[in-house]
């Protein structure tokens, strides 16, 4: 009898502890506000890679945090121009400098930028059977939008690798399917 109850606590404990494990692993960025839309002024939205501008009265969810990072941690890409005059708007936030599409560079939402620690830092992204390396340059805000620092754009959701032209180049990805892409990213 002893042994039943030994094997049966033995049990219940480890599914407390896949139990909790799965609630942490579930458990995401929760949103941190809402920002109600502008109509930007004429022209002021780039909408080079058909970026969305900001809806007046529509209301954008903000995030402080982005999921936890992993090995393989999930994301969206999305399509940047990080070149003056691009849909980027300003340059970036890490050097102060505009780059070239033709280079691999990321913004990362505002979570996985950690204020700046991951400037200049590496990441390998994971699609469509291919992997790039590729640098952050800048954040993808997800606190902030739908003003002129941001070219009149929302907030960026949480889980976002906001990419050049080059990054999609390198997975492989035609150019008529760039926009957003299942990816997964770490730390290289």
């Amino acid at each position: 009898m002893t042994t039943f109850k030994l094997g049966t606590s033995v049990l219940i404990f480890l599914c407390l502890l896949v139990a909790n494990s799965l609630e942490v692993e579930a458990q995401a960025c929760m949103p941190s506000g809402k920002i109600e839309g502008i109509k930007p002024p004429p022209g002021q939205c780039n909408q080079e890679n058909d970026s969305d501008c900001c809806v007046q009265g529509k209301f954008y969810t903000t995030y402080k945090c982005s999921p936890a990072v992993s090995s393989g941690t999930k994301a969206t890409l999305t399509l940047n121009s990080f070149q003056k005059g691009g849909d980027g708007g300003g340059p970036s936030e890490c050097d102060g400098q505009y780059h070239s599409d033709d280079t691999p560079v990321v913004a990362l939402s505002t979570g996985w930028y950690s204020g700046g620690g991951r400037c200049h830092n590496n990441i390998m992204i994971s699609a469509n059977g291919h992997n790039v390396k590729a640098m952050v340059v800048d954040e993808c805000d997800s606190t902030m939008g739908c003003d002129k620092d941001h070219d009149y754009q929302p907030p960026c959701r949480d889980n976002i690798v906001d990419a050049s032209k080059a990054v999609w180049k390198a997975l492989g990805v035609p150019a008529d399917n760039w926009g957003e892409l299942d990816i997964t990213w770490s730390d290289a």
